[in-house]
């Protein structure tokens, strides 16, 4: 079993980024009278920066439990996927130049209804999306051409997949 967390300094920033736009316009909303449309448009500002604000804390609070069976997340918004269910993985990398450098990764894995989302920034990542490789490999997921590409880019090349034959009742499984 593995364990993955958020490293409070990978989350240090977005804390930041939500205390500075949340804070600033609070303090206009309080301090100065704006009219109706001023007092909705920094509402909604405010109301975008506590969101945010509170998604990081619970990232922050979050752990990702891998077994040889199973991952689970844990924390306030828990998820189970078990590997013999999985039925979706892509893995998009999200770029911050033109030139293609300074992004990040997120890995989406999904089972039926339970749907799970982790970005680069956990612990493990690599290790993370080599145990679901592996897995969707063994359910034989047909990966579409980007989640391929950035898989190899993290160093893991999957073998093709053949069609998997029948068991003796003649089902294909």
């Amino acid at each position: 079993m593995t364990r993955h967390v958020y490293p409070p300094s990978a989350l240090l920033s977005d804390y930041l980024r939500a205390a500075a736009g949340f804070f600033p316009t609070v303090g206009v909303l309080a301090i100065a009278p704006v009219g109706i449309v001023g007092e909705t448009m920094l509402g909604g500002f405010a109301a975008l920066f506590a969101v945010f604000g509170i998604r990081t804390a619970l990232r922050h609070c979050t752990s990702i439990e891998v077994t040889e069976t199973f991952l689970q997340s844990s924390g306030l918004l828990q998820t189970s996927i078990w590997w013999s269910k999985l039925d979706q993985m892509t893995l998009s990398y999200y770029s911050t130049r033109r030139d293609g450098h300074g992004g990040w990764m997120q890995l989406k894995l999904g089972a039926g209804w339970s749907t799970l989302r982790v970005d680069s920034r956990v612990e493990g990542f690599s290790e993370l999306v080599s145990a679901s490789a592996n897995a969707a490999e063994m359910r034989g997921l047909s990966l579409d051409p980007a989640t391929l590409a950035n898989l190899k880019a993290l160093g893991i090349e999957l073998r093709p997949t053949e069609p998997r034959f029948g068991n003796a009742t003649g089902v294909v499984v």
